[in-house]
């Protein structure tokens, strides 16, 4: 899965728009803020946090869990909104500090550059405001806090007399086209790229869940949840996963997710498997339900502060690494087989698509939205092509040098024409594609022309 990438997202409301409009998708910032600040008033917070997560602290989201987005207009796949009576500000690191500017320009909402740890930021930006004197409330939805950091935050806000609020989705009643689940169908990983049987991955958790001396176990992370279960699915854009929470006991298992998104057959296959599939809302209930004198395994950087919180207090806690991030990390021969293969036909794809570049470049009208098209279609051809991994960043001079640059109808260079190169320099290439059999992720600079002796020179650094 691709680090941190950019992604867009539906909602592009004009952050400098103040006109009122009937559509909830056409609000102006201004609009969806003051309605996010009446609900702070009925609920006596004085201030929300709204972060770029969902439930499984996914770094792709949903677009159900795109608040951020929503409410500042901000579509940088990374950064914090803090929200009081009076101010907003979008906390972000410097990949996405030039995109902030733009997007936030006219709404009302700054931009904090975080150049270091994001809660002591927080916490001074919040006693920063006016008006607000201790002790004061912020509130946060805690079923999409981790739990490592909101432990953090919490911690600090005591020092500075403030108290968190983690029982409540804060986007409740105030963003009302706010989308649905996703409804895709979740299917089998099948062989022979599926090399180890889900009972013999099942098996191997739980022997692990064993050594630690852990009667249950929890799991909310997407890859993992895919990875052990043998299951694949399409609800988050450039990635082959599903929403889901899997709580696995050592005679049996409960798989999490939401209704009609896995059919009669596989639902019987799973559970020759003893996996009972149970609706995606009764994932918290199950939690609170755990018996007294069980011991629940958890990954403190893999769980969300509001499943924690849910946990009975009889239950024996064992915090650790999710045995299944460690062991879908050792590919078999097999799976390695796989990988090599996938690469193999991306490679061929990159081939071609380079060989068409060669000869166009100078000939054919070529620009950054050309390179996407075209490289896109040629992996596409491939056998056991699925997706893109991310989207594709083609970037020529200055925009190969911007932080998760995405050339848009609206702005790109132009390469080349029929009557030659419009400039000379260099092309970056940023792009990757998921297969049947593994995930490509491959990173390319071409000089096009002649490179300058400077920009040999920076290269080569």
């Amino acid at each position: 899965m691709r680090a941190s990438q950019r992604r867009p997202h539906a909602v592009n409301a004009s952050a400098a728009d103040s006109s009122p409009a009937s559509s909830p998708a056409s609000w102006p910032v201004s609009t969806r803020l003051q309605a996010l600040r009446q609900r702070m008033a009925d609920k006596g917070w004085q201030a929300v946090l709204i972060p770029s997560s969902d439930p499984h602290l996914s770094e792709y989201l949903p677009d159900r869990w795109q608040g951020r987005v929503w409410l500042s207009g901000f579509t940088g796949s990374s950064g914090t909104l803090l929200v009081s009576a009076t101010q907003a500000a979008v906390f972000t690191d410097s990949r996405y500090w030039e995109q902030a500017e733009v997007e936030l320009a006219g709404s009302g909402v700054d931009l904090v550059k975080l150049d270091g740890p994001a809660v002591p930021a927080y916490v001074q930006w919040l006693a920063a405001q006016a008006g607000v004197a201790a002790p004061a409330t912020l509130a946060i939805d805690g079923t999409v806090m981790g739990l490592a950091q909101t432990q953090l935050l919490q911690d600090a806000l005591k020092i500075k007399g403030w108290q968190l609020h983690t029982s409540e989705d804060v986007l409740d009643g105030i963003w009302p086209d706010r989308p649905a689940l996703p409804a895709a169908a979740v299917f089998e990983h099948a062989q022979p790229y599926a090399a180890t049987p889900r009972a013999d991955k099942l098996a191997a958790l739980r022997q692990a869940m064993k050594d630690k001396g852990a009667t249950h176990h929890w799991i909310a992370t997407l890859d993992d949840l895919a990875w052990v279960l043998n299951l694949r699915g399409a609800d988050v854009e450039y990635n082959p996963v599903f929403l889901g929470h899997a709580l696995i006991g050592l005679d049996d298992a409960a798989l999490f997710v939401a209704e009609g998104k896995i059919d009669t057959a596989l639902q019987a296959r799973l559970s020759v498997d003893g996996v009972a599939v149970r609706p995606y809302n009764q994932a918290l209930s199950a939690m609170k339900a755990l018996p007294d004198g069980s011991t629940l395994l958890i990954d403190p950087k893999r769980i969300t502060w509001g499943l924690r919180e849910a946990v009975p207090a009889g239950v024996k806690l064992i915090e650790a690494i999710n045995p299944t991030t460690l062991a879908k990390s050792r590919k078999i021969p097999e799976e390695a087989g796989f990988i090599r293969e996938a690469m193999e036909r991306d490679g061929a794809a990159m081939c071609t698509f380079y060989a068409w570049l060669e000869q166009a470049l100078g000939h054919e009208h070529i620009s950054e939205l050309t390179i996407d098209e075209r490289l896109s279609a040629e992996r596409a051809k491939q056998p056991g092509y699925v997706s893109l991994s991310f989207p594709t960043i083609a970037g020529f001079n200055a925009n190969g040098a911007q932080p998760h640059y995405r050339a848009t109808a609206e702005s790109h260079a132009m390469i080349s024409t029929p009557q030659g190169l419009c400039e000379e320099g260099l092309l970056l290439i940023d792009s990757g594609a998921q297969y049947v059999g593994g995930t490509t992720d491959i990173t390319r600079v071409w000089p096009i022309g002649t490179p300058s002796a400077a920009q040999k020179r920076d290269y080569t650094l």
